[in-house]
C-alpha cells in the first residue's frame, strides 16, 4: 500500500519549470534563469514575502503559454511577432490552479513596456511584472557561449539603454545594485543554479498537499495537450482510463489518485517535440519517430528529480513499454512494470486508437479490441487489465468521452480562441 505523498514545493516547481525548457538547448533553463534573476531584484526591492512568491512562481512558469517548441524558440530570440499571445494563454493557464493563480497578472504582463503602464506605472502589479519583464529581456540577451563575467559589462548597457522606456528606472536601479556582484553572474550561469535555488530559494521549506499538487498536475496536463488540437483531450483520456481500471483492478484510493496524476503527466516529455511532429499528417520517418521516442525518457528524468514521487515516475513514463522488453525508453520487461505502469500502458493505446489524429479517424469498438487482444497476444500488454477494459468498455468509453468532452470545450471556447484572436484579450489593464 503506498504512502501518503509527502512532496517539497520547490522541488516540485524547479523540475517542471526545467521540464518546460526541454525543448532545445537554446532556451534549456531559461525559465529558472530568469526566475533567478527576477528573485534577486525583489529580494533587493524588500518586497513582501508574498510578492517575491508570486514573482517567482511567474518566472518560473512565464512562458507556459508559448505551448510549441516552435513558439518558444522564436520568443527567445526575440522573433515573435505578438508576445501577447503567450502571456494571455499563460494568464489563462494559471487562473485555473488556485496556487499560481495569484502570480497570473505577472505573467499576463511581462511583456508589457514601462511607458504603456501610464498613471499607474508604481502600483504592485506593473513593479512586479516590470522585474519579470527586466529578468526575461535579460535573460535571452545572454550569450551562451561567452563567458558571464566577459559579458557583463554589455549586458548592462543593453539594460539601461531601456531604461525609462522598457523598463521602470527604479527597477534598472535595483538590478544595477546586484550586477556588480560577481557572485549573481556566476550562480546565474553556474549548472548547479537548479540546487541553488532548491536550496536557498523562496519555497526551499515548502511542502505541497494532495490537492494542490493534483490542480497543478492538471495545468500541466492542458499545458501538454494543448500543444495540439489533436492530442486536446488525450491525457485527460488516459487519465479518466486509468482511473476507472485501477478501480476495477481493486486499487486503494490513495493509489488510484496517485495513478490519476501520473496520467495527467504521462506526456510531459512531449515538451521536447516539436509540433511539426505531433501534426504531421503523414507516416513518420525513423528520425521523426525517434524524436518521439525521447518524450517517455524525459516525463520520467523530470518526475523522478521530485522526491516523494517514485511511483507517479514509473506509471508515468513507462507507457510505452511492453512486457516483451520490447518497447521504449527502459526495454523494461514484465518483471519491471508494475501493476500501475501495465494500467498506464492500456490506458494509453486505448484512448490513443480512440482518438482522430492527423493520420486517422478515431476507431470503433470492434477495430480497438481487436488491436488491444492482438496487444496482449504480443505480449506488449497485460492480458488481466485488457480484459478488465473489454468487459467494462461501454461504461470506461463513455466516462472516458464525458471527461474529454469537457477537456474539448475548454480548449475550443478558451485556448484556441485565444491562440487564433489575441487582439479580442488586449483590453486595458485593469489594476
Amino acid at each position: 500500500m503506498l504512502k501518503e505523498l509527502s512532496v517539497n514545493f520547490g522541488n516540485f516547481l524547479l523540475s517542471l519549470s526545467d521540464a518546460i525548457d526541454l525543448a532545445s538547448s537554446q532556451i534549456a533553463s531559461h525559465q529558472m534563469r530568469t526566475a533567478f534573476i527576477a528573485w534577486q531584484i525583489a529580494k533587493a526591492a524588500s518586497l513582501s514575502k508574498e510578492r517575491i512568491e508570486n514573482i517567482f512562481i511567474a518566472s518560473l512558469f512565464h512562458d507556459i503559454g508559448a505551448l510549441s517548441l516552435e513558439d518558444k524558440i522564436k520568443i527567445h530570440k526575440f522573433e515573435e511577432v505578438n508576445p501577447e499571445t503567450h502571456c494571455i494563454l499563460g494568464e489563462a493557464l494559471f487562473d485555473s490552479t488556485p496556487l499560481f493563480a495569484p502570480a497570473k497578472k505577472i505573467v499576463r504582463y511581462h511583456h508589457r513596456p514601462c511607458h504603456l503602464w501610464g498613471s499607474i506605472v508604481a502600483s504592485p502589479d506593473a513593479i512586479d511584472s516590470q522585474i519579470l519583464y527586466l529578468a526575461d529581456y535579460l535573460e535571452r540577451k545572454i550569450n551562451r557561449n561567452q563567458f558571464i563575467l566577459h559579458q557583463v559589462d554589455d549586458l548592462n548597457d543593453k539594460i539601461t539603454s531601456v531604461s525609462g522606456n522598457l523598463i521602470n528606472d527604479d527597477i534598472v536601479n535595483l538590478f544595477m545594485e546586484i550586477s556588480c556582484r560577481e557572485d549573481f553572474w556566476l550562480d546565474l550561469s553556474s549548472s548547479r543554479l537548479y540546487s541553488i535555488l532548491l536550496h536557498s530559494g523562496p519555497f526551499r521549506r515548502s511542502e505541497i498537499d494532495y490537492d494542490n499538487l493534483f490542480s497543478i498536475a492538471a495545468l500541466f496536463r492542458n499545458t501538454i495537450d494543448f500543444k495540439s488540437r489533436f492530442t486536446a483531450t488525450h491525457s485527460t483520456g488516459v487519465a479518466e482510463c486509468a482511473v476507472m481500471l485501477s478501480r476495477l483492478f481493486g486499487l486503494t484510493d490513495n493509489e488510484v489518485k496517485q495513478i490519476e496524476i501520473a496520467g495527467y503527466f504521462h506526456d510531459l516529455g512531449k515538451f521536447a517535440v516539436p509540433n511539426s511532429i505531433l501534426e504531421k499528417p503523414d507516416k513518420l520517418t525513423k528520425d521523426e519517430y525517434a524524436v518521439i521516442r525521447q518524450h517517455t525518457y524525459f516525463t520520467y528524468s523530470v518526475l523522478n528529480t521530485i522526491g516523494g514521487l517514485d511511483h507517479i515516475s514509473e506509471w508515468a513514463a513507462f507507457h510505452h513499454e511492453k512486457l516483451d522488453g520490447s518497447g521504449y525508453p527502459f526495454h523494461a520487461g514484465s518483471d519491471k512494470i508494475n501493476t500501475g505502469a501495465r494500467i498506464m500502458a492500456a490506458s494509453d493505446i486505448f484512448t490513443a486508437i480512440a482518438e482522430d489524429r492527423p493520420y486517422r479517424k478515431g476507431m470503433e469498438r470492434e477495430k480497438i479490441e481487436t488491436i488491444l487482444k492482438n496487444q496482449v497476444e504480443h505480449k506488449a500488454l497485460d492480458k488481466k487489465i485488457v480484459n478488465l477494459l473489454i468487459e467494462n468498455f461501454e461504461e470506461i468509453s463513455s466516462q472516458v468521452k464525458e471527461k474529454q468532452l469537457v477537456s474539448r470545450e475548454i480548449f475550443e471556447m478558451k485556448f484556441a480562441t485565444i491562440k487564433h484572436n489575441p487582439h479580442r484579450f488586449n483590453g486595458a489593464h485593469n489594476a
